[in-house]
């Protein structure tokens, strides 16, 4: 499952996933980031309600997805050694 995953992310285009974290990830713009507004609850510990965990899974998402692609980018290129 795990290769399935990383095969998609890897056919994806950077454009793309720039795009969307630009846009999905910090949307709203103003008065901040929704996504920073989530992060900040997380820290403090009140992203109590199920709606708030899913809004910070949704806009952390694209997020997620860039690291993903530059862990899979960086290991195609043999930046990162496991042995």
């Amino acid at each position: 499952m795990l290769k399935g995953i990383s095969e998609l992310v890897a056919k994806l285009p950077w454009s793309m996933i720039i795009l969307f974290c630009l846009t999905l990830g910090l949307a709203p713009f103003f008065p901040i980031p929704h996504v920073w507004e989530k992060l900040k609850m997380f820290s403090s510990g009140t992203l109590i309600r199920p709606i708030d965990w899913f809004d910070l899974i949704m806009q952390a998402a694209p997020w997620i997805l860039l690291l993903i692609k530059i862990v899979l980018t960086m290991k195609g290129n043999g930046v990162s050694d496991n042995s």
